[in-house]
Protein backbone atom coordinates (compact mmCIF):
# COMPACT_ATOMS: atom_id res chain seq x y z
CA UNK A 1 0.00 0.00 0.00
CA UNK A 2 2.81 2.36 -0.96
CA UNK A 3 0.75 4.84 -2.94
CA UNK A 4 -2.28 5.00 -0.69
CA UNK A 5 -3.08 5.77 2.89
CA UNK A 6 -3.60 3.06 5.46
CA UNK A 7 -7.27 2.31 6.02
CA UNK A 8 -8.18 4.03 9.28
CA UNK A 9 -11.50 2.87 10.69
CA UNK A 10 -13.16 3.17 14.07
CA UNK A 11 -15.13 0.49 15.85
CA UNK A 12 -17.64 2.39 17.91
CA UNK A 13 -20.97 2.21 19.70
CA UNK A 14 -23.51 4.37 21.42
CA UNK A 15 -23.83 1.94 24.31
CA UNK A 16 -21.28 -0.02 26.32
CA UNK A 17 -21.50 -3.77 26.65
CA UNK A 18 -22.21 -4.52 22.99
CA UNK A 19 -18.95 -6.41 22.40
CA UNK A 20 -17.18 -3.61 20.57
CA UNK A 21 -13.67 -4.24 21.90
CA UNK A 22 -13.97 -7.99 21.45
CA UNK A 23 -14.95 -7.44 17.83
CA UNK A 24 -12.07 -4.97 17.33
CA UNK A 25 -9.54 -7.52 18.58
CA UNK A 26 -10.90 -10.31 16.40
CA UNK A 27 -11.11 -8.10 13.30
CA UNK A 28 -7.45 -7.19 13.85
CA UNK A 29 -6.59 -10.88 14.02
CA UNK A 30 -8.56 -11.75 10.88
CA UNK A 31 -7.09 -8.89 8.86
CA UNK A 32 -3.58 -9.87 9.95
CA UNK A 33 -4.29 -13.43 8.79
CA UNK A 34 -5.09 -11.92 5.41
CA UNK A 35 -1.51 -10.68 5.26
CA UNK A 36 -2.28 -7.13 6.34
CA UNK A 37 -0.15 -5.05 8.69
CA UNK A 38 -2.54 -4.06 11.46
CA UNK A 39 -2.34 -1.79 14.49
CA UNK A 40 -5.21 -1.67 16.98
CA UNK A 41 -5.45 1.57 18.94
CA UNK A 42 -7.27 1.31 22.26
CA UNK A 43 -9.00 4.68 22.15
CA UNK A 44 -11.07 4.10 25.28
CA UNK A 45 -8.31 6.06 26.95
CA UNK A 46 -9.56 6.01 30.54
CA UNK A 47 -11.09 2.52 30.60
CA UNK A 48 -8.77 0.38 28.51
CA UNK A 49 -9.79 -3.20 27.75
CA UNK A 50 -7.89 -4.35 24.65
CA UNK A 51 -4.90 -5.59 26.67
CA UNK A 52 -7.22 -7.36 29.13
CA UNK A 53 -9.06 -9.25 26.39
CA UNK A 54 -5.69 -10.34 25.00
CA UNK A 55 -4.26 -11.33 28.38
CA UNK A 56 -1.39 -8.86 28.03
CA UNK A 57 0.21 -6.61 30.64
CA UNK A 58 1.84 -3.68 28.81
CA UNK A 59 4.39 -1.66 30.77
CA UNK A 60 3.72 1.47 28.71
CA UNK A 61 0.54 2.98 27.29
CA UNK A 62 -0.74 6.17 25.69
CA UNK A 63 -0.71 7.91 29.09
CA UNK A 64 3.09 7.72 29.00
CA UNK A 65 3.15 9.38 25.58
CA UNK A 66 1.66 12.50 27.15
CA UNK A 67 3.29 12.40 30.57
CA UNK A 68 6.70 10.77 30.10
CA UNK A 69 9.42 10.96 27.50
CA UNK A 70 8.42 7.92 25.44
CA UNK A 71 7.65 7.46 21.76
CA UNK A 72 4.81 5.69 20.01
CA UNK A 73 7.24 2.99 18.88
CA UNK A 74 8.08 2.26 22.49
CA UNK A 75 4.39 1.93 23.36
CA UNK A 76 3.52 -0.32 20.41
CA UNK A 77 3.13 -3.87 21.65
CA UNK A 78 3.30 -7.04 19.59
CA UNK A 79 0.60 -9.66 20.18
CA UNK A 80 0.82 -13.40 19.56
CA UNK A 81 -1.77 -12.98 16.79
CA UNK A 82 0.14 -11.09 14.13
CA UNK A 83 -1.00 -7.55 14.92
CA UNK A 84 0.20 -4.81 17.24
CA UNK A 85 -1.69 -2.75 19.79
CA UNK A 86 -1.39 0.75 21.17
CA UNK A 87 -2.65 0.17 24.72
CA UNK A 88 -4.40 2.80 26.79
CA UNK A 89 -4.58 3.36 30.53
CA UNK A 90 -7.33 2.26 32.86
CA UNK A 91 -8.74 4.26 35.74
CA UNK A 92 -6.89 7.45 34.81
CA UNK A 93 -9.48 10.23 34.90
CA UNK A 94 -7.35 12.86 33.12
CA UNK A 95 -7.33 10.68 30.00
CA UNK A 96 -11.12 10.74 29.62
CA UNK A 97 -11.00 13.93 27.55
CA UNK A 98 -7.84 14.88 25.68
CA UNK A 99 -6.94 18.54 25.54
CA UNK A 100 -5.92 20.23 22.28
CA UNK A 101 -2.21 19.83 22.97
CA UNK A 102 -2.61 16.10 23.57
CA UNK A 103 -4.61 15.72 20.37
CA UNK A 104 -1.82 17.47 18.48
CA UNK A 105 0.80 15.26 20.10
CA UNK A 106 -1.13 12.10 19.27
CA UNK A 107 -1.65 13.30 15.68
CA UNK A 108 2.06 13.88 15.19
CA UNK A 109 2.90 10.50 16.71
CA UNK A 110 0.37 8.58 14.60
CA UNK A 111 1.89 10.13 11.49
CA UNK A 112 4.98 7.97 12.01
CA UNK A 113 2.94 4.81 11.43
CA UNK A 114 1.82 5.66 7.92
CA UNK A 115 4.34 3.62 5.95
CA UNK A 116 4.31 0.65 8.34
CA UNK A 117 0.65 -0.35 8.41
CA UNK A 118 -2.22 -1.25 6.14
CA UNK A 119 -4.99 -0.91 8.75
CA UNK A 120 -5.34 1.25 11.82
CA UNK A 121 -8.33 0.06 13.85
CA UNK A 122 -9.51 2.58 16.43
CA UNK A 123 -11.49 0.98 19.25
CA UNK A 124 -13.36 3.96 20.68
CA UNK A 125 -15.15 4.27 23.98
CA UNK A 126 -18.93 4.14 24.08
CA UNK A 127 -21.24 7.15 24.09
CA UNK A 128 -20.86 10.68 22.75
CA UNK A 129 -18.10 12.22 24.84
CA UNK A 130 -15.36 14.30 23.22
CA UNK A 131 -12.87 11.46 22.86
CA UNK A 132 -15.44 9.26 21.11
CA UNK A 133 -16.35 12.05 18.70
CA UNK A 134 -12.69 12.95 18.13
CA UNK A 135 -11.66 9.46 17.10
CA UNK A 136 -14.75 8.88 14.98
CA UNK A 137 -14.10 12.11 13.10
CA UNK A 138 -10.48 11.08 12.55
CA UNK A 139 -11.40 7.83 10.80
CA UNK A 140 -12.13 7.17 7.14
CA UNK A 141 -14.86 4.71 8.05
CA UNK A 142 -16.96 4.20 11.17
CA UNK A 143 -18.08 0.67 12.05
CA UNK A 144 -21.02 1.00 14.41
CA UNK A 145 -21.60 -2.05 16.63
CA UNK A 146 -25.06 -2.59 18.08
CA UNK A 147 -27.18 -5.38 19.52
CA UNK A 148 -30.93 -6.06 19.25
CA UNK A 149 -31.54 -4.41 22.64
CA UNK A 150 -33.70 -1.25 22.44
CA UNK A 151 -31.16 0.73 24.49
CA UNK A 152 -28.40 -0.19 22.05
CA UNK A 153 -30.50 1.03 19.13
CA UNK A 154 -31.42 4.25 20.91
CA UNK A 155 -27.82 5.04 21.83
CA UNK A 156 -26.52 4.11 18.37
CA UNK A 157 -29.00 6.55 16.86
CA UNK A 158 -27.87 9.25 19.33
CA UNK A 159 -24.24 8.82 18.23
CA UNK A 160 -25.21 8.98 14.55
CA UNK A 161 -27.31 12.09 15.21
CA UNK A 162 -24.46 13.97 16.91
CA UNK A 163 -21.91 13.04 14.26
CA UNK A 164 -24.33 13.94 11.47
CA UNK A 165 -25.86 17.17 12.80
CA UNK A 166 -22.76 18.69 14.42
CA UNK A 167 -19.95 17.32 12.28
CA UNK A 168 -21.49 16.42 8.92
CA UNK A 169 -20.68 12.69 9.06
CA UNK A 170 -23.15 10.86 6.84
CA UNK A 171 -21.73 7.38 6.18
CA UNK A 172 -21.69 4.58 8.72
CA UNK A 173 -21.05 0.86 8.51
CA UNK A 174 -23.13 -1.36 10.80
CA UNK A 175 -22.34 -4.66 12.50
CA UNK A 176 -25.09 -6.29 14.57
CA UNK A 177 -23.75 -8.39 17.43
CA UNK A 178 -25.29 -11.05 19.69
CA UNK A 179 -28.17 -12.01 17.39
CA UNK A 180 -30.12 -15.24 17.62
CA UNK A 181 -30.42 -15.56 13.84
CA UNK A 182 -29.90 -13.56 10.62
CA UNK A 183 -33.54 -12.47 10.64
CA UNK A 184 -33.08 -10.69 13.97
CA UNK A 185 -29.97 -8.98 12.62
CA UNK A 186 -31.85 -7.67 9.57
CA UNK A 187 -34.75 -6.49 11.74
CA UNK A 188 -32.37 -4.64 14.08
CA UNK A 189 -30.59 -3.01 11.17
CA UNK A 190 -33.92 -2.09 9.57
CA UNK A 191 -35.10 -0.36 12.76
CA UNK A 192 -31.97 1.78 12.85
CA UNK A 193 -32.29 2.62 9.16
CA UNK A 194 -35.95 3.51 9.68
CA UNK A 195 -35.17 5.90 12.53
CA UNK A 196 -32.42 7.61 10.53
CA UNK A 197 -34.57 7.88 7.41
CA UNK A 198 -37.38 9.41 9.43
CA UNK A 199 -35.42 11.92 11.52
CA UNK A 200 -32.09 12.46 9.71
CA UNK A 201 -31.69 13.19 6.02
CA UNK A 202 -28.70 12.02 4.01
CA UNK A 203 -27.39 9.34 6.37
CA UNK A 204 -26.09 6.17 4.72
CA UNK A 205 -25.99 2.93 6.74
CA UNK A 206 -24.32 -0.12 5.19
CA UNK A 207 -24.76 -3.51 6.85
CA UNK A 208 -21.37 -5.24 7.11
CA UNK A 209 -22.71 -8.36 8.78
CA UNK A 210 -23.90 -9.89 12.03
CA UNK A 211 -22.37 -11.97 14.82
CA UNK A 212 -24.49 -14.71 16.39
CA UNK A 213 -24.76 -15.41 20.09
CA UNK A 214 -22.15 -18.06 20.68
CA UNK A 215 -20.93 -19.72 23.87
CA UNK A 216 -17.48 -19.96 22.27
CA UNK A 217 -17.22 -16.17 22.50
CA UNK A 218 -17.77 -16.18 26.26
CA UNK A 219 -15.25 -18.99 26.75
CA UNK A 220 -12.68 -17.11 24.69
CA UNK A 221 -13.15 -13.94 26.74
CA UNK A 222 -12.69 -15.89 29.98
CA UNK A 223 -9.50 -17.44 28.58
CA UNK A 224 -8.33 -14.03 27.30
CA UNK A 225 -7.86 -15.39 23.78
CA UNK A 226 -9.59 -13.99 20.66
CA UNK A 227 -12.42 -16.30 19.69
CA UNK A 228 -11.09 -16.52 16.13
CA UNK A 229 -7.94 -18.13 17.57
CA UNK A 230 -9.61 -20.01 20.43
CA UNK A 231 -12.39 -21.56 18.33
CA UNK A 232 -11.84 -20.72 14.64
CA UNK A 233 -14.68 -22.98 13.49
CA UNK A 234 -17.25 -21.45 15.85
CA UNK A 235 -20.18 -19.58 14.32
CA UNK A 236 -19.05 -16.27 15.83
CA UNK A 237 -15.52 -16.72 14.49
CA UNK A 238 -16.80 -17.46 11.00
CA UNK A 239 -19.06 -14.39 11.10
CA UNK A 240 -16.24 -12.11 12.24
CA UNK A 241 -13.96 -13.47 9.53
CA UNK A 242 -16.69 -12.73 6.95
CA UNK A 243 -16.97 -9.16 8.27
CA UNK A 244 -13.18 -8.76 8.04
CA UNK A 245 -13.30 -9.79 4.40
CA UNK A 246 -15.92 -7.14 3.72
CA UNK A 247 -13.71 -4.58 5.46
CA UNK A 248 -10.79 -5.81 3.36
CA UNK A 249 -12.69 -4.67 0.26
CA UNK A 250 -13.09 -1.08 1.49
CA UNK A 251 -11.21 1.43 -0.60
CA UNK A 252 -8.69 3.75 0.98
CA UNK A 253 -8.47 7.39 0.04
CA UNK A 254 -5.89 8.49 -2.52
CA UNK A 255 -2.74 9.99 -1.05
CA UNK A 256 -3.27 13.71 -1.54
CA UNK A 257 -1.07 15.54 0.94
CA UNK A 258 1.63 13.02 1.66
CA UNK A 259 0.83 11.78 5.14
CA UNK A 260 -1.73 10.32 7.48
CA UNK A 261 -2.60 13.82 8.75
CA UNK A 262 -5.05 14.01 5.86
CA UNK A 263 -7.49 12.20 8.16
CA UNK A 264 -6.64 14.04 11.35
CA UNK A 265 -5.77 17.63 10.46
CA UNK A 266 -9.36 18.93 10.36
CA UNK A 267 -9.57 18.21 14.07
CA UNK A 268 -7.01 20.91 14.76
CA UNK A 269 -9.50 23.53 13.68
CA UNK A 270 -12.76 22.00 14.83
CA UNK A 271 -12.98 20.89 18.43
CA UNK A 272 -15.87 18.45 18.92
CA UNK A 273 -18.47 19.58 21.44
CA UNK A 274 -21.29 17.72 23.12
CA UNK A 275 -22.73 20.84 24.70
Amino acid sequence: MTSRFPMVFSVTSGKGGVGKTNISVNLALCLSRMGKRVVLLDADLGLANVDVILGLAPKLNIFHLFHEDVTLDQILLDTPYGFRILPASSGVSEMVNLDTGQKLELLESMDSLENDIDYLIVDTGAGINENVLYFNLAAQERLLVLTPEPTSLTDAYALIKVLKNRHGVERFRVLVNMVKDPKQAKETYARLVGACDHFLSGVSLDLVGSIPQDSAMKKAVINQIPVCAHAPDAAASQAIDAAARVIGSWKTAAKTDGNIKFFWKKLLFHEPSVA
